[in-house]
């Protein structure tokens, strides 16, 4: 018997409920428990004290022998009903359901769902398209029609007399599993079919014609069901998802359903105006640059962005101006831009209005730093 205090190894107060003692055991013996811990004894020892503790503080009259008495009074009331604890199978039956099953026979599962990741271009992706994709996946075996029997036949396992789960005794402790022997179906092959070495399943591949939605953005998904792999005998099998990847583009940048790009300008283009066509994503757009146009500035062009796949108005194209600082000056274009920054000489900050604005933003910072 644990010398230490139950209340203690279980976490909880001396006026806690039933119901609270219940959930931090439950807690605890998920926790500790020997088939989740194999081979750890520090877990099975932790696992049985939670289970000594919860045995006394689950039972109103050895809980009060124990408040009153301590471990010494639980020992002796032990050896003077000569019936020590509950009945360890209902404790297990009630706290390990959702671990062993309830007792409850599983048969073979539903087949395993399967992921595909498709990538596009940006263009196909708004615009959709049929794809054909190449998948290597379990299906069933055509030589025993997925029964896994060269003859068709099944017999009745002789480890769990057909009923899938087999029940363990260890010590004072009784659990149920899943059948070691048929995997919990219950049923068990004489004659394994040679193809499929008594699976059921052989592995393939296929060619699967998908329709990829207009709109589609990166991370959703296609659902095709049943086109997963094959499950056991007699069960459904999983479902495909194929998973969208948006490739980045060279131009344009997207936010669901908005459009972003940036259209670099010369610098006398931006001071005096001009017209300029954009590429779109259904052609091309003229765009007016109005003079005196800064770096920042953006157009925005009405429905030339994304019809979102799950419905909705079309987004815009967002174009944001970038003035570029000409580059590779010849030496005629030199003196030029010499002659043109002469003439600022009477005052700078008149043409630079964020210049002027950077300045003033200065000399107050400059003031409270030295004041």
């Amino acid at each position: 018997m644990s010398q230490r205090c139950y209340y203690e190894i279980l976490g909880v107060t001396r006026n806690a409920r039933g119901d609270e003692v219940k959930k931090a055991f439950r807690r605890l013996a998920m926790k500790c428990h020997p088939d989740r811990n194999p081979g750890d004894a520090q877990a099975e020892a932790r696992f049985k004290e939670a289970k000594e503790a919860y045995e006394v503080l689950a039972d109103a009259e050895k809980r009060g022998v124990y408040d009153q008495y301590g471990h010494v009074g639980v020992a002796a009331a032990g050896r003077g009903n000569g019936a020590g604890f509950s009945d360890v199978g209902d404790i297990f039956g009630d706290i390990f359901g959702d671990i062993f099953g309830g007792g409850r026979r599983q048969g073979p599962r539903r087949g395993s769902d399967l992921r595909y990741v498709v990538e596009l271009e940006l263009e196909e992706a708004v615009s959709g398209l049929q794809r054909t994709l190449d998948i290597a996946r379990l299906a069933a075996c055509a030589t025993c029609a997925g029964s896994g029997s060269a003859d068709g036949k099944l017999s009745t396992c002789q480890t769990c007399r057909g009923q899938g789960r087999v029940r363990l005794r260890q010590g004072i402790f009784s659990v149920q599993q899943i059948c070691p022997a048929c995997s919990g179906e219950g049923q068990t092959i004489e004659n394994p079919c040679t193809d499929c070495r008594g699976s059921g399943q052989v592995e393939r591949e296929v060619q699967l014609e998908v329709k990829i939605p207009a709109g589609v953005d990166s991370g959703d998904r296609i659902r095709l069901a049943g086109e997963g792999e094959a499950g056991g005998r007699g069960v459904a099998p999983g479902d495909l998802y194929v998973e969208v990847h948006v490739r980045p583009h060279p131009i344009f940048e997207r936010q669901q359903s908005e459009l972003l790009c940036e259209i670099p300008l010369r610098f006398s283009q931006a001071a005096l105006g001009t017209e300029l066509r954009v590429p779109t994503l259904d052609g091309e757009a003229l765009i007016d640059i109005p003079a005196e146009t800064q770096t920042g500035t953006v157009f925005r062009l009405r429905g030339k962005g994304v019809k979102p796949v799950r419905g909705g108005a079309t987004g815009d194209l967002h174009c944001r101006v970038l003035v570029e600082t000409p580059v590779n000056l010849t030496r005629e274009q030199r003196e030029i831009l010499k002659q043109f920054e002469s003439t600022f000489d009477d005052d700078p900050t008149r043409h630079s209005p964020r210049d002027a604005k950077w300045w003033d933003s200065v000399r107050g910072f400059w003031n409270r730093v030295t004041s």
